[in-house]
């Protein structure tokens, strides 16, 4: 007899783009995940790049997370030849933010594979997911106010910058990366945006 689902668990989503496909993480993920996290160009806008186990600590954690409730940062790879190239996602943040309790969607690729559209790319896929499926009011995105590239990145979508900035509570004071600034998408604008 086919033991009953665990109550409270959603099946893993899954998704792909024109030239991406979002999904659950894998152990063979963390080797080049490791070697993103210890790119300082990567990490230029984070306190301090990751020692590999705790960028192997971060894998398991939201491979749990997925695995638990059907959603969160996805491993990110180039449709065709399957390479792995970061995140995308939707996250709880977990740090006391001003503006919490929020969904966030966020996003870190490697090096080599910036300069294509793939962040906005798999960003717009996980914004449907968020609203499309989930049915979340709204989604935010927020980084350091020196991080153009991302800022960018977060207009492409169709985010709307909050007035006031915001100081991260877990980037030490004193740091020039302690300020940020956040941006908003209702599920309202989401909709608008899309149709035009």
């Amino acid at each position: 007899m086919r033991q009953a689902d665990p109550p409270n668990v959603s099946p893993p989503i899954e998704f792909a783009t024109e030239r991406l496909r979002l999904r659950q993480w894998r152990p063979s993920d963390c080797g080049p995940f490791a070697d993103l996290n210890a790119d300082p160009r990567v990490m230029a806008f984070f306190p301090s790049t990751l020692a590999p186990d705790a960028s192997n600590a971060a894998v398991h954690r939201w491979q749990s997370q997925i695995a638990e409730r059907g959603w969160g940062l996805w491993a990110a790879e180039v449709r065709g030849t399957n390479e792995f190239i970061g995140f995308v996602g939707l996250q709880v943040p977990v740090a006391p933010l001003p503006f919490a309790p929020c969904v966030e969607v966020g996003w870190r690729l490697a090096h080599a594979h910036w300069g294509k559209g793939y962040a906005t790319e798999a960003a717009r896929g996980a914004l449907r997911v968020g609203f499309g499926q989930l049915e979340l009011q709204e989604i935010v995105s927020f980084t350091a106010v020196t991080n153009f590239r991302s800022r960018a990145v977060m207009r492409r979508l169709g985010m709307q910058e909050a007035e006031a900035t915001f100081e991260h509570p877990s980037v030490p004071e004193g740091s020039p990366l302690r300020m940020h600034c956040l941006y908003r998408l209702s599920r309202e604008q989401w909709a608008a945006h899309n149709a035009s």
